[in-house]
């Protein structure tokens, strides 16, 4: 009997204890551990129906990066509904929560939601007509990087040292964007000068030898060496060849190199800059 009465009596201290009113808040503990409850379940659950959302969207081959923006955006829903959930539970009238929301985004949009609504409107733009996708290498604003995300609000770039770039919708999508990884191909442009005492012609046949020689350069477009310029010290020439877009650098790299080795085996001078000063004394 006395096991019996310690139990009834420890079941009427937690009774007491969940029904006790947390004061200033009006609340009972009881209800503020279910908001707790339900915020931690809640933000679990939206993280798999979000993960779930997107597996489906990319299964019936939506692009990525559409994928990617409505997932954010039906996050960004369902957190609002989770706030306003666990925000009933603590006793706060929801309805009172909507005049105060409508209030608040009511001034927002008085002093500066214009922004806010150029970003929003703008990422949906960028989703929709697809300028831009996610691991492609873009230029926009002057910063150059590969497309880690769009979100509701901006855009995410990394560039190739791994400086993470957040940039506004709006500024993306108001600038030119320049993508170097959309077509399947791109042309290398490697500039040399040789001495005006080379003969041109040789100077050509040698550097087109070179590219032909390569597997990276295409037939077709069939690679060219033409003279760009005239320049104070040299004749300027300009090495042209077509490879796949994720050959690029390898060849520009390649080309830079080989092209000056190739020039000194076969003596064409490769001048630089030089400047005479005569005194006169």
């Amino acid at each position: 009997m006395g096991g019996l009465n310690i139990t009834a009596d420890i079941l009427k201290t937690i009774g007491d204890a969940l029904d006790y009113k947390i004061p200033g808040l009006g609340v009972k503990v009881a209800m503020v551990m279910i908001a707790i409850l339900v915020l931690i379940l809640g933000i679990f659950a939206i993280k798999i129906i979000v993960a779930l959302f997107k597996k489906v969207l990319k299964r019936g081959k939506m692009p990525e990066l559409m994928a990617d923006f409505l997932g954010k955006f039906v996050s960004a829903i369902l957190n609002i509904m989770l706030l306003l959930l666990v925000l009933g539970f603590l006793g706060v009238k929801i309805d009172g929560v909507f005049i105060g929301l409508s209030a608040v985004i009511g001034l927002v949009l008085a002093f500066g939601m214009q922004d806010t609504l150029n970003n929003i409107f703008a990422g949906i733009w960028l989703a929709t007509l697809r300028p831009i996708n996610i691991g492609e290498v873009v230029e926009v604003n002057g910063m150059k990087g590969k497309v880690a995300g769009l979100s509701v609000l901006v855009t995410e770039l990394v560039t190739p040292d791994n400086t993470h770039i957040t940039i506004p919708n709006s500024q993306v999508w108001g600038s030119p964007i320049k993508n170097d990884t959309r077509m399947p191909t791109r042309r290398v442009d490697v500039d040399v000068g040789i001495a005006y005492k080379e003969d041109i012609s040789r100077a050509v046949q040698i550097a087109m030898d070179m590219l032909k020689g390569n597997k990276m350069v295409m037939g077709d477009p069939a690679p060219d060496v033409v003279v760009t310029s005239l320049g104070d010290s040299s004749v300027n020439l300009q090495l042209r060849a077509w490879t796949r877009t994720e050959d690029y650098w390898t060849l520009r790299g390649w080309i830079a190199k080989n092209i000056k080795d190739v020039y000194g085996k076969e003596d064409i001078n490769i001048p630089f800059p030089q400047l005479r000063v005569h005194m006169d004394v």
